[in-house]
């Protein structure tokens, strides 16, 4: 049975599993230079689809940098831009503005699909064998919630650093839509 809400999303039937192996996939960053998934075994890796124009993303990017700080030695973080109404130009202008140490281009959104991913942000993260753990927002903010009161993120990246699966595996994506065409 076709799911009539993925065809109206113009997304792939079926979606990595949590608790299955994320495929490798290889982006570009803004300066050209390609970096692969695996480069990051052995480490967590959160993969956070984000938008130089999303206020969403810029909220969260503060909020993420912060806890990076602490995770920095056993954590990895793939941010991925992958609206296609982004310029170059203004990716790097807001990575420099938000001090973002890295953005990757995924310019034809094949990562994104990989994913499904649906919004900026929207966030996954991967344990150091390679195993996708969690997808979903950075925290709980909503339309009717506008200031954090959790923060799904930094939970389930303790998680992992602590040695144990986290009980929180998905959570619903906030933020602004993808665009995956012009």
């Amino acid at each position: 049975m076709i799911d009539i809400l993925q065809l109206y999303m113009n997304q792939p039937a079926s979606f990595m599993e949590i608790n299955q192996p994320v495929p490798d996939f290889e982006l570009p960053d803004l300066d050209g230079n390609t970096h692969r998934l695996s480069e990051h075994r052995g480490r967590i890796v959160i993969i956070n689809f984000w938008s130089s124009e999303c206020p969403h993303s810029e909220r969260t990017d503060k909020a993420i940098l912060s806890m990076f700080v602490q995770w920095q030695d056993d954590v990895s973080m793939l941010t991925i831009a992958s609206n296609r109404n982004e310029t170059p130009s203004a990716l790097r202008k807001a990575a420099e503005t938000r001090r973002l140490p890295e953005v990757l281009h995924d310019a034809d959104c094949r990562v994104a699909d990989l994913f499904a991913a649906q919004t900026t942000p929207h966030v996954f993260v991967i344990d150091r064998e390679g195993i996708l753990r969690y997808r979903g927002s950075v925290d709980d903010v909503t339309f009717r919630q506008r200031t954090p009161t959790r923060f799904f993120l930094d939970e389930v990246v303790e998680s992992l650093l602590e040695g144990h699966l986290p009980t929180l595996t998905e959570t619903p994506a906030y933020g602004c839509a993808i665009v995956r065409e012009v």
